[in-house]
């Protein structure tokens, strides 16, 4: 898609969809000031998708968070502490099957 003059990553999120999963990329061009939405669909068990990171250096906190939030391995990325701090990284929040109601805290 930068080929094509979309210069500028707007933003990457994900939606749980139970079934499957889809990563969902927002790109502007910033001459032409159009915007354009990719998505991709992965499989809900066991989800990767290749990193963005060569084209888009702004993708790198949003595949930190595809990876805590919702389990999303993202590949060619090197490990890196985790956002939140006091998680312990098992279970991905964002994912409609996190039980809400545990204590996730470190003690």
């Amino acid at each position: 898609m930068k080929r094509s003059g979309f210069d500028y990553l707007n933003k990457i999120t994900a939606v749980d969809y139970v079934q499957y999963l889809e990563v969902v990329y927002i790109l502007y061009n910033t001459d032409t000031k159009a915007q354009e939405i990719v998505k991709v669909k992965l499989p809900a068990e066991r989800p990767e998708i290749d990193s963005v990171m060569d084209l888009y250096k702004a993708a790198d906190w949003y595949e930190r968070e595809l990876q805590e939030m919702f389990g999303i391995e993202v590949k060619g990325r090197e490990a890196k502490r985790l956002l939140l701090e006091e998680w312990d990284g098992v279970d991905p929040p964002m994912r409609k099957s996190f039980a809400w109601g545990g204590d996730y805290r470190k003690v």
